[in-house]
């Protein structure tokens, strides 16, 4: 459900686009989007008895008529949603992107990202976990490396990206590391702290191997090479000491 009277209400209040672009929790894209389609019906803070939410909705967001409906291409919502849960780091820009490419009249960026975000809401919800402010942070590694120049040499330096987000609030930690190392992801734990201003009352890794089990367990103790550890014959580790 869009939250346009929200934004309307907090818009009135004095509030910057920004401000609230995040105590809505929706982008600034959004907001102005919100605030140009509501100028342009003349509707304003505060609304009329009998006007909600659903209501406001359409009057800002009208269907499309029979004609231009019927010709507007649609976008295949699943394959979309599975782009977005596959491997690699897909982005709805990007998909939007290709989708343009292929539809030249489709949807702009916003009514995209506006009418999957419609479509995630009719799906069944397997779990929604929620967390409050403080209770935890995550951590892992992205997967991509950054690269840089190094302006004495020359030379293309790759590095690790580090990515710490806090659970209730979503805010996003990023830091280039040298490696994927202990003394690279412990300091970036501790960086992530400092950045936070605190230190959540649980820090939660993903899968990282070489700094989790690669520690506890080194793989010269247990087993015969690295592959036996990470790459066949399940997951035991069985001490040869």
């Amino acid at each position: 459900m869009r939250k346009i009277s929200e934004v309307l209400r907090l818009h009135a209040a004095g509030m910057s686009n920004r401000d609230i672009a995040a105590s809505a929790g929706v982008g600034k894209t959004t907001v102005y989007e919100y605030l140009a389609r509501a100028e342009a019906v003349g509707v304003g803070w505060p609304l009329a008895e009998e006007m909600d939410e659903g209501r406001l909705d359409v009057l800002l967001f009208p269907p499309p008529s029979g004609e231009l409906a019927a010709r507007r291409p649609l976008p295949d919502w699943r394959a979309v949603h599975r782009e977005l849960k596959g491997k690699g780091h897909v982005t709805l820009r990007l998909l939007w992107l290709e989708w343009r490419e292929a539809n030249p009249d489709g949807w702009g960026y916003s009514q995209f990202c506006l009418r999957y975000q419609a479509w995630l809401d009719t799906q069944d919800v397997v779990m929604r976990l929620s967390y409050a402010g403080g209770e935890a942070m995550f951590v892992d590694f992205s997967g991509d490396l950054a690269r840089h120049v190094d302006p004495d040499t020359g030379e293309v330096v790759e590095a690790e990206v580090f990515v710490a987000v806090l659970g209730c609030s979503g805010l996003l930690y990023v830091e280039a590391t040298r490696g994927q190392d202990l003394g690279s992801w412990v300091a970036a734990h501790v960086n992530a702290w400092n950045a936070y201003g605190g230190v959540a009352a649980v820090t939660v890794p993903d899968y990282v191997p070489r700094n989790i089990i690669g520690i506890l367990f080194p793989t010269a103790l247990c087993v015969r090479s690295r592959s036996e550890a990470f790459g066949g014959g399940g997951d035991r580790l069985v001490s040869t000491g």
